[in-house]
């Protein structure tokens, strides 16, 4: 009897095991017996227009690369979506934008407290015309250096010393000097000349 009840006891255990197996996967399966992932939630942020004029509201976060959807005036306020990863600017909430948002530069508006999540700017809109160049247009204005004459080393003229020759001195070998030649003949010369001068004035 004893053994009998000893075996109902375990083969109920057994199944109650097994029921309650059964109920905590059950439980796992639909996600009330697992811990939720933190998950990172954005409280309600609002913004408001600081600027003393209308700012401009564009359908991304850039001047250059977005158009301009919309205006807001000074004191406006619109629900804030995100923040560009440059944090620089606001995508907020604007029903009359192509998708019912819109981009602000933060510096134009304040941000009420709460936590704003980064968000991939948009798509830029593709150009339907691009800007060619026509090749030979821009072939005409390729010039090409004039290939130019390295200067070359020219040495200077040998300078030659002038070559001075000596000039032989006469010299007097013990004959009879020119000089008393000369006055021996000039003087009979001169006095011929006096005295006929002389006798003329006579």
């Amino acid at each position: 009897m004893l053994l009998t009840l000893l075996t109902k006891m375990r083969s109920n255990w057994f199944h109650l095991c097994i029921l309650l197996s059964g109920l905590v996967s059950l439980l796992a399966a639909s996600g009330f017996a697992s811990i939720p992932p933190q998950m990172e939630f954005q409280t309600e942020v609002f913004i408001t227009v600081t600027y003393d004029e209308p700012i401009n509201v564009r359908s991304g976060p850039s001047t250059v690369l977005y158009d301009i959807i919309g205006n807001l005036q000074p004191g406006d306020t619109a629900p804030a979506l995100g923040m560009s990863p440059g944090q620089d600017w606001v995508k907020i909430s604007f029903p009359s934008g192509p998708r019912g948002e819109g981009w602000v530069y933060i510096a134009l508006v304040s941000l009420s407290p709460g936590n704003l999540r980064v968000v991939e700017p948009p798509p830029t809109s593709t150009p339907l015309v691009t800007a060619t160049i026509d090749p030979t247009l821009a072939a005409a204005y390729v010039f090409k250096p004039t290939a130019t004459r390295l200067p070359t080393f020219t040495p200077a003229p040998r300078v030659v010393a002038p070559q001075f020759t000596e000039v032989p001195v006469a010299q007097n070998n013990g004959g009879f000097p020119m000089g008393f030649l000369v006055l021996g003949l000039g003087i009979p010369g001169l006095l011929g000349y006096f005295l006929s001068t002389i006798r003329r004035n006579r």
